[in-house]
């Protein structure tokens, strides 16, 4: 088997479990692998480091597969990966059968991203190593899985990088357009060939159950308490309204919820399970929101969701804008507004609950700068919409966004909101994207809940 050698004065990521080579860290190639084959990785003075497969096309040349030498990634080979993923899969997420399977470098496949969802599996193929195996790991993937289809989505810019084209496709058995399955007890129904990515996004499941304990306990907002009411002899407590009246309505202790950039409704969805009293769902995206509307009525909760196809920072901006003309009318200083004119319905809405999930802003280290502004820009606007002691929940899927950065720049838009926040969650992606040390690409989702206050009511 060729050998790679690497350079004496690179940096010692491979020993600390990174499994990249990049093309400037290699001394020498012994031997003549083609693109594609596994090679050795050996330090300066010719001692093994790992197997990795080799492509001298990409700035990763080399991708660690094994810390012990391998002839071959075979079908036996992917079994043995793909039985562990599983067990790792079962151990934690025990009952539900939709997750991420496979997830790359962190499951030691590099390249290989595969979602469950039900009997059919999505698979990425994103290296040209990987891809050369296309039929060992679809072999493979039959044997431990037994699934009904395996559909190919590996229509991604990312294999450009490795000199191959985007396609798409089934690779084996049935694979229907739309799947229907369970997370968190929801129904959802997944579009496999035109959903994003693979059709949804599994990183978020323990996130979007996290917000639960935001999701009631308003209704003494609105002046409903609990209190003994006497009815046909029999005495209960029911919720009662400042008049004195009960409230039949069930969800009278749910929060308002705006979700930003819904994609599919999860957070949505979950919003409604745990007691939401309306949620307002948007997406700049009709599909998305045609998605997300299909969802809410499989869950039933048609009655308690308003769906909006807008941009979400024009809309953000013009829901702040509304609400501070609305507290200059109610203060009386009108100096500033022409109240000749009726504002516009729907404009200057706040919610208990502000949920903010957009894609990533910084996919390059260049474009941090300006994912900062949008950072910023939607947190500054998004804290302005929670009513007072609500709570803004928020989430960067942006790698290059580190979370002290990340922080820092919602610390930033809350200083010029004048809020102080109390963060009461803090997370990263859930446990069917384990993240190995050493391998900080790994850790990309940050994901918090704070609570706002103003410094004014303080």
């Amino acid at each position: 088997m060729a050998s790679v050698v690497l350079q004496r004065s690179r940096k010692k990521r491979l020993e600390q479990g990174h499994p990249w080579v990049y093309g400037n860290e290699i001394a020498s190639v012994e031997g003549n692998p083609e693109a594609g084959d596994l090679v050795n990785i050996t330090n300066h003075q010719g001692r093994y480091l790992a197997t990795g497969y080799y492509n001298p096309t990409s700035q990763i040349t080399v991708r660690a597969v094994s810390y012990q030498p391998i002839e071959q990634m075979d079908q036996l080979f992917f079994t043995e990966r793909f039985r562990s993923c599983l067990k790792h899969r079962e151990r934690f997420l025990q009952e539900e059968n939709a997750y991420r399977l496979v997830y790359g470098e962190a499951d030691f496949l590099p390249g290989l991203i595969v979602d469950r969802f039900g009997d059919v599996l999505v698979v990425q193929l994103l290296t040209l190593g990987m891809d050369k195996r296309r039929k060992e790991i679809v072999d493979a993937l039959v044997e431990v899985m037994q699934p009904q289809g395996i559909y190919e989505r590996s229509d991604v810019s990312i294999r450009e990088l490795e000199g191959l084209e985007q396609v798409k496709g089934s690779l084996y058995g049935e694979c229907p357009r739309y799947v229907t399955v369970l997370e968190n007890g929801l129904q959802i129904r997944v579009d496999i060939e035109e959903g994003q990515k693979t059709g949804y996004f599994f990183d978020q499941r323990e996130n979007r159950a996290s917000i639960q304990p935001l999701m009631t306990g308003w209704g003494d907002r609105s002046g409903i308490t609990l209190q003994e009411v006497d009815q046909d002899g029999e005495v209960s407590k029911q919720p009662v309204n400042k008049s004195g009246k009960v409230v039949t309505f069930p969800y009278w202790d749910g929060a308002t919820v705006l979700e930003c950039f819904s994609h599919t409704g999860s957070f949505t969805l979950n919003a409604c399970k745990y007691g939401a009293k309306k949620v307002t769902c948007l997406d700049i995206s009709e599909h998305a929101i045609e998605s997300a509307r299909d969802n809410v009525a499989l869950n039933g909760f048609e009655d308690r969701v308003e769906f909006v196809v807008d941009d979400a920072f024009q809309y953000l901006r013009s829901q702040v804008k509304g609400a501070e003309e609305r507290q200059l009318r109610a203060g009386g200083k009108t100096d500033k507004v022409d109240t000749s004119k009726a504002m516009t319905a729907g404009i200057g809405r706040t919610w208990d609950v502000v949920i903010l999930d957009p894609p990533a802003f910084a996919k390059t280290k260049s474009a941090v700068k300006g994912a900062c502004r949008g950072y910023k820009d939607i947190n500054l606007h998004g804290m302005k919409l929670v009513n007072e002691g609500g709570f803004l929940v928020t989430a960067s899927c942006s790698y290059h966004m580190r979370p002290d950065l990340f922080l820092e720049t919602i610390q930033e838009a809350a200083a010029d909101a004048g809020k102080i926040l109390r963060l009461v969650e803090w997370r990263a992606a859930g446990k069917d994207h384990p993240q190995i040390l050493g391998v900080d690409e790994g850790h990309y989702l940050k994901f918090a809940i704070f609570e706002v206050r103003s410094k004014t009511a303080l």
